[in-house]
């Protein structure tokens, strides 16, 4: 009966606390507290279930569940998971649980309304990744919407409106393109013969194929634009630094860790394996730009003075290399993408964590009013130094290996130059310039203000954090094959199907 129904329960757990959460009272913060840990423990612990019940030598998605959601059309309520669906699963629900133990204590107001809005919207982010349906995914992808509108509308900073409106249309307006996308292939399903309306995923993978050169091109271009948005791509990152800067600590830390893994995912759940020759088309055009975007976060954030923006500049260099990866339609970037998407969310999760736990010290994000802390803050210094390699790619932690990959992958590549490899291998180096050069600013040196001086270390609560994501870190760095064994068939699958077009030749 648990297997039946595991999804279901992985993806609507968290609504459990937010119900419990209506009935303790306002001022009953630890409680409150108590309640979300627990219900995140939950989640993850169902996620774990998940992962030790999987069989990662099937290609089938697994523990499936099917149920009529819209009479008359072929529209279900229909879930399953692959690999690449799981890792995505256990780091949503790592973040969530990672964010909510460490960054309650910072709330100060509205306590109960913010662990149900991160509760909420863990829920939409679990809906996403488990939907086979279509219409359901746009539901869930949606859905995520609201709950990260009021967390920086409410807990964000002095610009938070602009931050939140910003985001909101963006977003919004890449997933009316979709939406209509959605409907016109559920037309299409239609119209074959014996065919129905339908957004079932796992027909559409078999129809949607099949369409000509220019349909398949339009619809791509119109399921692509939103994921772009949303992962960001340049040019259509502009809407996230404000959003990172603006939004409380949790909020960054899902926003980064895994809003925009839902773009990253989209490319490899619909865009890739539906239209398989506009994806062909249009690879070098996606991966010329996607380098430029890895050059153009990196010597962005190079000029930045405030740590956190820095951070969020960084994030559109390092998404760039993930769809690189992606693009490069070889086994080793499309695992090295994958890879770095679970390796992203940890790094610069950890890094929004660690910006959060200086802020709440001192009230500003300014590298100019900081110097000289390894000396006040040796514990806080030392764990910002391994993010910090983290997120450059120091091998032996968890982005060597995945930018290894994603760049090997890319020189191999039959459909990219070797070019592309090369200059993006550039976006390595400026980003240790970057991450090591604010490093130098904000720990070393002399400690130039007063307000610096007695600065408290972190305490218990915030090691135990930081650690647990250190603990995956150095698993991934040392050994990755846990991970990349649960992907290696759904990144083969993508790319037989991918690569499978002289079926399709005589349409073209």
């Amino acid at each position: 009966m648990l297997d039946q129904n595991l999804l279901s329960l992985i993806i609507f757990s968290p609504l459990l606390g937010v119900a419990i959460l209506f009935f303790i009272k306002n001022e009953n913060k630890s409680l409150q507290k108590i309640i979300a840990i627990a219900n995140t423990i939950l989640t993850f612990a169902l996620s774990l279930y998940l992962y030790f019940k999987f069989d990662s030598t099937k290609s089938d998605y697994q523990f499936m569940q099917d149920l009529e959601w819209i009479s008359g059309f072929d529209i279900h309520y229909i879930l399953g998971v692959d690999g690449l669906s799981l890792v995505l699963i256990l780091l949503t629900t790592f973040l969530t649980l990672i964010s909510i133990i460490g960054t309650s204590n910072s709330i100060k107001e509205k306590l109960k309304g913010f662990l149900q809005f991160v509760l909420l919207l863990e829920v939409g982010m679990l809906g996403v990744f488990l939907s086979l349906d279509l219409v359901l995914f746009y539901v869930f992808w949606e859905a995520m919407l609201i709950p990260m509108y009021f967390l920086i509308g409410i807990w964000g900073g002095e610009e938070r409106i602009y931050a939140t409106v910003k985001f909101f249309l963006y977003t919004m307006f890449g997933s009316l393109l979709m939406l209509v996308a959605i409907i016109y292939l559920g037309y299409i399903a239609s119209t074959i013969p014996q065919g129905a309306f339908t957004t079932n995923l796992i027909k559409l993978n078999s129809i949607a194929p099949t369409l000509s050169k220019d349909l398949q091109l339009i619809l791509f271009l119109a399921f692509t634009f939103s994921f772009a948005i949303k992962i960001p791509l340049f040019p259509f990152h502009t809407w996230l630094p404000d959003a990172h800067v603006q939004a409380p600590t949790a909020g960054s830390v899902l926003l980064a860790g895994v809003l925009l893994k839902m773009g990253t995912y989209g490319l490899l759940r619909f865009s890739i394996p539906f239209f398989p020759i506009a994806a062909i088309e249009m690879a070098p055009i996606i991966s010329t730009i996607a380098v430029i975007g890895i050059i153009y976060g990196a010597l962005v954030a190079m000029v930045q003075t405030d740590i956190k923006k820095l951070v969020a500049y960084s994030s559109v260099s390092h998404m760039g290399f993930i769809v690189l990866g992606i693009f490069s339609f070889s086994i080793e970037g499309t695992q090295g993408a994958i890879l770095q998407m679970l390796n992203h969310g940890l790094s610069t999760g950890a890094l929004f964590l660690l910006v959060g736990m200086i802020y709440d010290r001192r009230h500003t994000k300014l590298i100019s009013e900081f110097g000289g802390l390894a000396k006040i803050m040796p514990i806080f210094s030392t764990l910002f130094l391994i993010i910090t390699f983290s997120s450059i790619g120091v091998p032996g932690l968890n982005g060597f290996v995945g930018e290894f990959l994603i760049l090997l992958g890319a020189f191999k590549s039959t459909i990219l130059s070797r070019g592309f490899s090369i200059v993006s291998a550039l976006g390595v180096v400026l980003s240790a310039i970057y991450m090591l050069w604010m490093y130098q600013r904000v720990f070393f040196g002399v400690v130039s203000k007063d307000e610096n001086r007695n600065l408290k270390d972190l305490n218990k609560t915030e090691i135990f954090v930081l650690s647990l994501i250190l603990i995956f870190v150095l698993w991934i760095g040392i050994y990755p094959s846990t991970f990349l064994k649960l992907t290696e068939i759904s990144s083969a699958k993508i790319l037989t199907v991918l690569f499978d077009t002289s079926k399709y030749l005589s349409i073209l």
